[in-house]
């Protein structure tokens, strides 16, 4: 792996990533599992039409950010852990949809650079909290890192809770998938605050499933 996955620069969230990201993500993930697997959307009237914020879901399965960006028909550039990066086809297929790697024993100073470059750029900072994947509704290992990044960059968090999705709960014609999408949280001082609040809004949007 001898280009820096962990190091974007605003140009390259240009039009055409963007156009792809809105192809996979919607015209193959987003139609197909509203057909095949129910996939209900809930309060896309909270997605900002403009500016930049950090999307903050659980996580409960690796289809988690394609539907996310679908329900919020925004563009989301993920952080993804540096491991996925090692394996040529999801590295070419991430690279191409503006993931970028994080190591997540050791923030690097290029995993950081590329966060704060965002907000010069019209996408959206897409952070899974959980940091991997909590398929039994667990909220005790939190990450402070999305906090600290609204802290720093002065945005909002917006909430969004997934149920149904897991692996065994996804079964053709018979899911009942949902997303829900909360209202922006502000962003605060106090990063302990933050992260109270969106895990009091992830309980209440998943309203106790998983």
């Amino acid at each position: 792996m001898s280009k820096n996955y962990q190091k974007r620069s605003p140009k390259e969230y240009n039009i055409f990533r963007g156009i792809f990201q809105w192809i996979t993500c919607t015209l193959v993930y987003g139609m197909y599992y509203e057909i095949a697997y129910n996939l209900k959307i809930e309060g896309r009237k909270n997605v900002p039409k403009k500016g930049f914020f950090i999307v903050a879901s659980n996580h409960v399965s690796a289809i988690d950010p394609f539907l996310v960006i679908h329900a919020l028909q925004r563009n989301v550039a993920y952080m993804a852990k540096v491991e996925l990066f090692q394996n040529k086809v999801a590295r070419f297929f991430l690279n191409l949809l503006g993931a970028f790697a994080v190591d997540r024993n050791k923030l690097s100073p290029s995993t950081i650079k590329t966060a704060l470059k965002l907000k010069e750029t019209n996408w959206a900072l897409g952070i899974f909290p959980q940091g991997t994947r909590e398929t039994d509704g667990n909220m005790d290992n939190i990450n402070r890192g999305f906090a600290s990044f609204a802290k720093t960059l002065k945005c909002d968090i917006l909430p969004v809770a997934i149920t149904g999705c897991t692996k065994d709960q996804r079964k053709p014609f018979k899911s009942n998938m949902k997303i829900k999408i909360g209202e922006p949280i502000p962003y605060r001082e106090n990063i302990d605050e933050m992260i109270e609040i969106w895990s009091k809004k992830i309980e209440e949007l998943s309203e106790g499933k998983r």
